[in-house]
């Protein structure tokens, strides 16, 4: 009879006690994707708050892009920019590997000739977009893209587990031939905004209720996806995804998975929130 393959599997929420399965942990740093667009989108609002820049500022004001593109900040944050989804030249095994900060300046001098539609007007979403954002926002500020999370969103949020580097001794991930690690993307380069950090379990779910649920820093930023009374984001790499999301009545869950279908994720999450229950 064929063995099982099962996924390590991590929940928590307001319904119930974290849960956890098959080698997965609340403590332990997993890749989070593209939630870490919510910590780059709020580092833009904070910045915008304290008047350090304007959310409407025009790309050019900050990185050396072509004038009169008409991409602003918002525009990036909310995925109507007009970039595409991914940086040209990305490869199927390490999409972002040789994506780093100079590969990033080189196109920034033809942004306009990759828009595949005005800015403003369609949502599309924009890993490169949020590269562009992260970079955007560092220049800004003067300070590297990670510093700005930790003075902008975790140190104010008391929530500490979350980096680009966390150590190997508590790093978790989906489990290969023989059981070994599966390698992760390349992604502490300039993709680190658009999806890069890594975080604990327990820390995603300190993010969604203190900046969803009990808004210690004001209203969500525009990073976050909205459906009805959620507020949510999911985030998929290589071998993990997350689903984090929270209703207007304070139910929030996390789901985080090594392996498996993202849209498995997404639908444990969705479910545990329309259900009031723990994700099954």
């Amino acid at each position: 009879m064929p063995s099982v393959h099962r996924i390590p599997t991590c929940v928590l929420s307001d319904a119930a006690p974290p849960r956890t399965g098959d080698g997965h942990a609340v403590d332990r740093f997993v890749e989070i994707g593209s939630f870490t667009k919510v910590l780059t989108g709020t580092v833009l609002t904070r910045m915008s708050a304290a008047g350090l820049l304007d959310i409407d500022d025009p790309l050019e004001r900050w990185l050396p892009a072509p004038r009169g593109t008409g991409i602003t900040l918002r525009h990036l944050a909310e995925h109507t920019s007009g970039l595409p989804r991914l940086p040209p030249g990305t490869a199927r095994r390490d999409p972002y590997a040789d994506f780093d900060r100079p590969a990033l300046h080189r196109l920034l001098g033809r942004l306009d000739g990759l828009l595949l539609r005005p800015p403003g007007r369609e949502e599309e979403y924009s890993n490169l977009g949020y590269a562009v954002l992260g970079e955007a926002l560092a220049d800004a500020a003067g300070t590297p893209y990670e510093e700005l999370v930790a003075e902008h969103v975790l140190r104010p949020l008391d929530v500490h587990e979350v980096t680009a580097r966390p150590p190997a001794e508590r790093r978790l991930a989906a489990p290969g031939l023989f059981g070994r690690p599966r390698r992760p993307w390349t992604m502490t380069g300039a993709i680190l905004p658009a999806g890069g950090l890594w975080a604990t379990p327990r820390a995603v779910a300190d993010l969604l209720v203190r900046l969803v649920v009990e808004r210690r820093l004001g209203d969500p930023a525009p990073s976050w996806q909205t459906a009805g009374p959620v507020h949510w984001h999911n985030g998929a790499t290589r071998h993990a995804s997350v689903f984090a999301g929270a209703m207007a009545d304070g139910r929030w869950v996390v789901v985080h998975r090594l392996g498996g279908d993202p849209e498995e994720t997404d639908r444990m999450g969705v479910d545990a929130l329309s259900t009031g229950g723990p994700a099954t």
